[in-house]
């Protein structure tokens, strides 16, 4: 489904998008909407849109807005998310590709930020993340200002802020998140893109940092790509994801010979769930967690990440 709409920039319009901004969306219209609205205020204007739609009906969205948009769609009940990526991948037409996830609000330069960086540095440079939290209203995200927003945000313990200088401080490589990244159409495919083997939730964004690095690409962080993370339901551990975490976590050890997202897989072990250590060659499920356990670990509305 392609939706039209004027872009801002008419003087660069003629030789195509400087960049493709492209997220994911299953059920997050809300945040989608924030998402584009933060989209609208860009400093930078020539860019397109691309929307992956991993749900059975089409996202709402404005019908004029100051840049291209595209949807494309992508079937999967298992959250296809690498495979969502790759689709959104192959439809942009600029060479700069920005992933913003859909709970993501970007900063006013965020796009022109990555667009400059991405130029000067050959790297696949990661934009910092902060985190809203549930307490703040639906209504007051949109009426707040951007500046406003940034006010309530928390960073994440995990995630040092990203330097001033940019890319000269070279993150190690599972520093990549899928929340906020760019880098080159050329960088992405000559990586392969994102292994579409992997579904539902969890490490395919580092199965790809893996394999950005043995293609050659380094990492970098963006200075000034600022971006506002949306509440959504947190549970820690991620009981509510377990299928998907002991799935994707073999498919990376049989690919690499090690393991990702061991952070959740120390707790699975903690509550009895799982036979595992880190120098374990597989998995063993001694049991799967209950309803009631699921529910107990859902986080109050001021956790705003687990």
């Amino acid at each position: 489904m392609q939706i039209d709409s004027p872009p801002a920039d008419n003087e660069h319009t003629a030789r195509g998008p400087r960049a493709s901004v492209l997220t994911l969306v299953r059920d997050r219209q809300a945040h989608l909407d924030a998402l584009v609205a933060g989209l609208a205020r860009q400093t930078c204007g020539n860019f397109e849109f691309i929307v992956a739609s991993m749900q059975p009906t089409p996202p709402a969205l404005p019908e004029r807005l100051p840049f291209p948009v595209s949807v494309v769609e992508v079937p999967g009940k298992r959250l296809p998310l690498a495979a969502a990526r790759n689709a959104a991948a192959a439809r942009a037409r600029a060479e700069l590709l920005i992933f913003l996830d859909v709970d993501c609000i970007p900063s006013p330069p965020l796009v022109e930020s990555f667009t400059a960086q991405l130029k000067a540095s050959g790297r696949c440079l990661l934009g910092e993340v902060r985190y809203l939290p549930g307490t703040l209203t639906r209504t007051s995200i949109t009426r707040a200002s951007f500046s406003e927003l940034q006010n309530h945000a928390q960073k994440h313990p995990a995630r040092a802020p990203a330097p001033g200088c940019g890319w000269v401080k070279e993150p190690e490589t599972r520093a990549l998140w899928g929340l906020s990244f760019a880098l080159t159409r050329h960088q992405y495919w000559k990586a392969g893109g994102m292994d579409e083997r992997y579904r539902g939730y969890g490490g395919e964004e580092t199965d790809f940092a893996e394999r950005l690095k043995a293609s050659g690409t380094l990492l970098g962080w963006c200075a000034n790509a600022l971006a506002l993370h949306q509440y959504h339901p947190v549970h820690t551990p991620p009981l509510d994801k377990f299928t998907d975490i002991i799935s994707n976590a073999r498919r990376f050890h049989r690919t690499w010979g090690s393991w990702c997202m061991e952070y959740w897989l120390e707790y699975f072990t903690a509550w009895g769930l799982i036979e595992w250590s880190p120098a374990a060659a597989g998995i063993r499920i001694i049991r799967r967690p209950t309803n009631a356990e699921v529910h107990a670990c859902q986080q109050p509305p001021e956790v705003a990440f687990a």
